[in-house]
């Protein structure tokens, strides 16, 4: 995973680096592959704010983050970002999962068709209806 890193209006230091790079690290776990991970970090109006770009070559997903701190920021964009991500996993579980429930037929003739409850046994316990 390859990480850009810029800051408007900020200083860089090596502290605030390292716990991007770490934040980053938190959201490869969901992805297979090669992806770009852009972070602009920038103050206005006394906020602090945190955007962050994930690009991979099926999928663009974005995030930002306001608050007092800039800490406080990159967590709430990292959070956004990683319910992207498991919405996006989700979706794809559950297609997989629904494609093979379709019903079979195994007798088209008699699908339709009414049944006696005579060639029906009933369960233990059950009743025949009146």
């Amino acid at each position: 995973m390859k990480v850009k890193i810029s800051f408007k209006h900020l200083q860089h230091t090596p502290a605030l680096d390292d716990r991007i790079r770490e934040k980053s690290q938190k959201i490869e776990k969901y992805l297979d592959g090669k992806c770009q991970v852009k972070w602009t970090c920038y103050v206005k109006n006394q906020q602090h704010y945190a955007d962050v770009e994930l690009i991979g070559p099926t999928f663009d997903y974005h995030a930002s983050g306001k608050s007092d701190s800039l800490y406080k920021s990159l967590d709430k964009a990292i959070y956004k970002l990683e319910s992207q991500l498991i919405k996006k996993k989700e979706k794809m579980k559950n297609k997989l999962h629904r494609k093979n429930n379709k019903p079979v037929i195994l007798d088209p003739d008699n699908a339709w068709t009414d049944y006696e409850e005579d060639h029906f046994p009933l369960k233990e316990g059950w009743e025949k209806a009146s």
